[in-house]
Formats: C-alpha cells, sequence, structure tokens
C-alpha cells in the first residue's frame, strides 16, 4: 500500500453512539460506573466522557429491538486510560457497583485489559497502554497475547484514593472500536484496502488495524457472527467516529473511498459512510465546519 493511501498517523478514534433502549439506566451505568462523566443530556442523546472529550453517545431509542446474538454490530468500545491508577479507579467502581457485569481481564503486551457488558449487551473494555517503546514487533505485526490479569492483585498495587476522588478530572477517550462482522477477508478489503488503516496483527477469525504504528484503532472479529449480513436497524451501535489530523487528511479519504466506489455522505461537518455489514462511520477533521 502506497503511503498515500494510508490513513495520517495522528488519526484516533472519536466517541461511539449507542442506541439504548433505558437512557438512565445506561446513563448510570456509564456515569457512576465507568465514572465517566455526564457532558450534556438534551433530546434524548446524553453525551458522557472526561473533559471535553465525549467518550459514548447515548441516543435514545425505546422503539427498537435488541439485534440477535450472531448479527454484526458491536463486540466493545476501549475506554483508554492514561495511567494504572486511573484504570483501577474505573475498575473499581464498575466491579462494586456493577458486580455482575464483569466479563473478564487480560494482558495483552502491550495493555492491561478489564471487560465488561453494559447493561443493555454492549461490549466495554477499560484498559491502559504499556508505553510504546516496551511493545515488540515482528515482520510488522505487532506482538500481542492474552495472559490472565488478576484484577484484584491489580486494584491492590494500583487503586490509589486520589485517583478515586480525582477520577472525574482524568482524562480518558476511545482508544480502540472492536466490531463484529461476517468474514474477515471483507473486513479487511473495507478497512485496510479502502479506508486506509495498516494490519497490525490478526488472529484467524479477528483483524487488527491501526494507523501510526498503534497496537489497534479498530478490530474486526468473527467470533459470534460469522457469515452474519448486512444489520437492520437495532438497539446497539449507532455510529463509530475516526479523527483525522487535518482536512486536507479528510479530503484525501473521501476522495479514496469515492474511487473504491463506496457511497459518502458530507454534510460540510463529517464524511459519512457504512461498511459491509452497515455499520455507520463517521469521520471528522478538526477546523471543518
Amino acid at each position: 500500500m502506497q503511503t498515500q493511501d494510508l490513513l495520517a498517523a495522528d488519526t484516533g478514534m472519536g466517541a461511539v453512539t449507542l442506541r439504548v433502549a433505558d437512557l438512565d439506566r445506561m446513563i448510570a451505568y456509564y456515569r457512576d460506573g465507568v465514572l465517566l462523566t455526564l457532558l450534556s443530556n438534551t433530546g434524548g442523546v446524553a453525551v458522557l466522557g472526561r473533559g471535553t472529550t465525549p467518550v459514548v453517545v447515548l441516543e435514545h431509542a425505546p422503539e427498537l429491538a435488541h439485534a440477535g446474538a450472531h448479527e454484526a454490530g458491536l463486540f466493545h468500545t476501549a475506554v483508554l486510560f492514561d495511567t494504572r491508577a486511573d484504570l483501577a479507579a474505573a475498575l473499581y467502581s464498575v466491579a462494586t457497583r456493577y458486580p455482575q457485569t464483569f466479563t473478564g481481564s487480560a494482558d495483552h503486551l502491550v495493555s492491561n485489559a478489564f471487560y465488561f457488558t453494559d447493561p443493555e449487551g454492549n461490549g466495554v473494555e477499560l484498559y491502559w497502554d504499556r508505553d510504546r517503546t516496551e511493545w515488540s514487533w515482528t515482520h510488522g505485526m505487532v506482538d500481542m497475547d492474552t495472559k490472565y490479569v488478576d484484577p484484584n492483585a491489580f486494584l491492590q498495587e494500583h487503586l490509589t484514593s486520589t485517583g478515586l476522588s480525582d477520577a472525574g478530572a482524568r482524562p480518558a477517550r476511545v482508544g480502540h472500536v472492536h466490531l463484529s462482522v461476517g468474514d474477515v477477508a471483507s473486513a479487511r478489503a473495507f478497512y485496510v484496502d479502502q479506508l486506509g488503516f495498516a494490519t497490525t496483527a490478526g488472529f484467524g477469525e479477528a483483524l487488527f488495524v491501526s494507523a501510526g504504528g498503534y497496537h489497534h484503532h479498530m478490530a474486526m472479529n468473527t467470533w459470534n457472527s460469522r457469515g452474519a449480513g448486512r444489520r437492520q436497524l437495532a438497539l446497539g451501535l449507532g455510529l463509530v467516529r475516526i479523527e483525522v489530523p487535518g482536512v486536507d487528511d479528510l479530503g484525501a479519504l473521501t476522495a479514496r473511498m469515492r474511487d473504491h466506489g463506496v457511497q459518502t455522505a458530507d454534510d460540510g461537518r463529517t464524511v459519512a459512510f457504512e461498511d459491509p455489514w452497515a455499520n455507520r462511520i463517521e469521520v471528522t477533521a478538526p477546523g471543518r465546519g
């Protein structure tokens, strides 16, 4: 792939939109559990994040049904914390207030991660990255693994009273988004060959991609959704946001998608399109619109 066909190195992820049936219950989970701040709540749309950075957007859609267990959509939204103390505070909070939502933990070599399922079945990962100097790469692929992390030992080592009391003032953001898709080959064709991410890892039924040498900004797997077709309108994932660093980067991406025959919509602020499973993607750039 030519450099001009790749997303800019400083590309990152924006807030993930979820369509929800019980808005108050979901606000409580992400506010009181994950320790995000309610930034706004109007017209059936609640935005939660840290500082001025949105992390999740909750859209009230009680008329919709839940998608089937084996359909394409969200696998998890991954919330990235700057320090292990910040991660420990969020882990302690969710595990204390919503213990039944905890699903697992992992040392991925590049990161420590803890996994949950929110009250409406959306996957959530809370994680902290090791410094990039500690990551290992082999033939252009990042070395990742899944090793057990004892959550209680992690809390004993990293949880602090300051971390808990100052949680709302500490940064957090969407580090990556992991999707359930119908097949990995189509995911690679869309997210790598067309959209412009670079492949960073692949494990049979899973693909990991990024910009700028990050371990992954997005991932796609078929663990629960092999053979899934296009999504119908349902509760769950509403929108994935990608943030490119400049207007020229957005223009190059838009031209590339159109050259590949991908239908795009440009409202002057964002450029939007759908992947092969009707997951909606919006791309923004600072200073546009």
